[in-house]
């Protein structure tokens, strides 16, 4: 290489990257966009520190794939510098077609997912590249003839989770999300092709799928992050029938909005010119239109006057939610259309383990084991799952 570039990162230090492929994708526009996206959402109004972005998550999911791989050569699996090259390309693009706050408004742009997203953008680098992407994105769909490689980037216990896990346990400080990363990076090896943990790593393992249970519900799933982000998809639901409508509004937005060709070289162009600014912007532009439920939505968020979001373990009482409907048509003084805009009733739910997919622990004589997790929740294989109803503080029970 001609120029090494190092990074100081919170989590892991001083980091650097393997070849000039990866520091030429990290200054690409669709990568650089990530600085602009951020990571947990709208956690930041439940963590004020929780204000990182993707890029430091796809940055800090690179090094760790670096690491890995170093590792597993010190064992003696055979990994070439290409293949070494294309894993770390793929492991610092995965996120790249994540929209504005990410999973809050999944689909709600380009009505698929961000992962479809995330490969058609890649197609485009590739293209770009001269075909020096062909196998990270073989890798990136599991069409590789080396299936650990994908394990690394996309499992139970890949790379992906171990930083996003470690990283918004930092800056939301909420303890109880640290992992030992590092020891269950150096517990991993390779047998018959597929990723395995050594028998040494098993409590670590342990210590990881509780902490990710424990951030779904502290940080991932907490009331009042939940409760912004269901306002933010009723404006942005609101926003897009009105626009429909007219013309007035974000032209970009609009455009995908209405594209017939969600996935066009163009659409996808004009999607990575969108980022979290965007939408703050048009939620300021709404504060004071003369659409109740764009304007109430977007002067909440901005000004963190949010729903009440009640969690229930029973599924929500019809009753219920129409009586709550019909006090805040009388205490808001809006119409039965827009007051029942104003009551929001969902489900989020997590699988801590899937015992489908298991992780294989290695002992040291070469027989392995399907991995039991520590947690019942986990090791039951079911569902962690949440009804919720959030609806106006003005609303007394």
């Amino acid at each position: 290489m001609s120029k090494i570039k190092v990074f100081n990162d919170p989590i892991y230090g001083l980091i650097t990257f393997p070849t000039e492929l990866i520091y030429e994708l990290i200054d690409h526009r669709f990568f650089q966009r990530l600085r602009r996206i951020s990571q947990v959402g709208l956690s930041s109004l439940v963590y004020p520190g929780a204000v990182h972005t993707r890029f430091h998550h796809s940055m800090g999911v690179a090094h760790l794939c670096s690491e890995l791989i170093q590792n597993l050569r010190i064992k003696g699996v055979d990994i070439s510098d290409e293949e070494y090259e294309a894993a770390c390309a793929a492991a610092l693009l995965h996120d790249i077609g994540h929209g504005p706050f990410s999973h809050a408004l999944e689909r709600k742009i380009l009505p698929v997912s961000h992962e479809e997203i995330t490969l058609q953008m890649m197609h485009l680098l590739d293209d770009e590249l001269e075909g020096r992407l062909e196998l990270a994105i073989k890798i990136f769909q599991n069409k590789y003839d080396r299936p650990f490689l994908h394990q690394m980037l996309s499992s139970q216990l890949d790379v992906d989770r171990m930083d996003y896990l470690s990283r918004d346990s930092y800056y939301s400080g909420v303890a109880e999300g640290v992992i030992g990363y590092d020891r269950i990076v150096k517990m991993m090896n390779v047998q018959n092709g597929k990723l395995v943990v050594e028998a040494k790593g098993r409590y670590s393992v342990d210590k990881f799928f509780m902490s990710r249970h424990l951030m779904y519900r502290q940080v991932y799933l907490h009331k009042t992050a939940v409760s912004a982000e269901s306002m933010l998809v009723s404006f942005f639901d609101e926003y897009k029938e009105q626009s429909s409508d007219q013309e007035e509004g974000h032209s970009l937005l609009n455009s995908l909005i209405k594209s017939s060709e969600p996935l066009s070289g163009e659409s996808l162009e004009e999607f990575a010119l969108l980022d979290d600014n965007d939408i703050i912007t048009l939620l300021k532009n709404h504060v004071k239109c003369d659409n109740f439920i764009c304007s109430y939505m977007a002067s909440g968020i901005l000004n963190r006057r949010l729903l009440r979001t009640v969690f229930s373990t029973e599924a929500i009482s019809g009753d219920f939610i129409e009586s709550l409907r019909h006090k805040s048509e009388i205490l808001l003084k809006i119409s039965p259309t827009e007051a029942s805009k104003t009551v929001i009733v969902g489900m989020d739910s997590h699988k801590v383990y899937d015992t489908n997919k298991p992780i294989m622990i290695l002992h040291k004589g070469g027989n392995t084991e399907k991995y039991t997790p520590m947690i019942e929740i986990a090791s039951n294989g079911t569902y962690s799952q949440t009804n919720y109803i959030s609806y106006p503080k003005e609303i007394k029970i």
